[in-house]
């Protein structure tokens, strides 16, 4: 599908980047069955790519395909309406994506993409909306939303909305894709998965690390995340990101981790890729408001 016509502001492309969930605690299950949760946000310098191209006003819309995914239901198109409804009076839209993470792969890219509309478009709308207020809107689509807004590595509690900024380490980690597509929503229903986790601070993370709750219960129903994990961590300590079906390991430096994903099995998908404190969302902002700046 062409894009057709022309481009809001830059043609340079808007990034959205992926994430690690460097561990996830469940601590509890609230009254309106949301789940309390303790995790670490970090970027990685995989991005999705959007653009953005003019149309009638009142008209939004998504002009690339995304298989599996209906236009109407692409938290893309949601969050452009989103914003426009909060708007007095905008320009129309057509979002392209060319997509570049790994869907249902648990790094966030659904939620990126959203966010990266969100932060776009109100610059390229002149909107004048605040990061706490794009973060807001971005909530009701979805509670990792608004770390991606945000743009900063994350301590995150409640459903993952309360934010905490951290200063990481930024390792080269070794991302595997295995065969196998994980649906949240089954995970958190799951009668086995853990809900009492105790809470931890920032400082115990730091010091001694913690785990991902959902891991065992992904790697019992999901054959190949488990043969993944087993994979991994031959090479270093594997872990898995959200409830999968990623899976990660941070690497001694790039050669090592390009060495590893060269003896990956054929039949699951690999990425060497760089951890971020900034979200490289943060630096196309910028350009776009002074012309510095740069991207993924």
């Amino acid at each position: 599908m062409s894009p057709a016509g022309r481009p809001l502001g830059r043609a340079d492309p808007w990034p959205a980047p992926g994430k690690l969930n460097l561990f996830l605690h469940v601590l509890g299950r609230r009254a309106d069955g949301y789940h309390r949760l303790q995790t670490a946000f970090q970027f990685i310098d995989l991005c999705d790519e959007l653009r953005f191209w003019e149309r009638s006003p009142g008209v939004v819309e998504r002009c690339s395909e995304l298989p599996g995914v209906p236009a109407e239901d692409d938290l893309c198109v949601r969050a452009a309406r989103l914003l426009a409804a909060s708007a007095p009076a905008v320009p129309g839209v057509a979002i392209e994506v060319r997509k570049r993470l790994p869907m249902q792969g648990g790094v966030g890219g659904g939620s990126s993409d959203a966010a990266t509309v969100l932060v776009a478009l109100n610059e390229l709308w002149g909107l004048h909306r605040s990061v706490a207020e794009l973060a807001s809107l971005g909530l009701s689509l979805g509670a990792d939303v608004p770390v991606f807004v945000h743009g900063t590595a994350a301590w995150a509690e409640g459903v993952g909305e309360q934010l905490t900024p951290l200063e990481l380490p930024e390792p080269v980690f070794l991302l595997v894709r295995p065969d196998a597509t994980v649906s949240t929503a089954e995970i958190f229903k799951a009668p086995e998965l853990t809900r009492d986790s105790p809470a931890i601070t920032i400082p115990g993370f730091l010091l001694a690390g913690a785990r991902n709750d959902c891991e065992p219960v992904v790697r019992r129903r999901f054959p190949a995340v488990a043969e993944a994990l087993d994979w991994l961590g031959q090479f270093a300590p594997a872990r898995l990101t959200g409830t999968g079906s990623c899976v990660f390991a941070a690497m001694p430096d790039e050669a090592s981790a390009s060495e590893a994903l060269a003896r990956l099995p054929r039949r699951w998908t690999g990425y060497v890729v760089r951890g971020l404190n900034r979200s490289p969302l943060l630096a196309r902002r910028r350009l776009e408001r002074d012309g510095s700046g740069s991207g993924c």
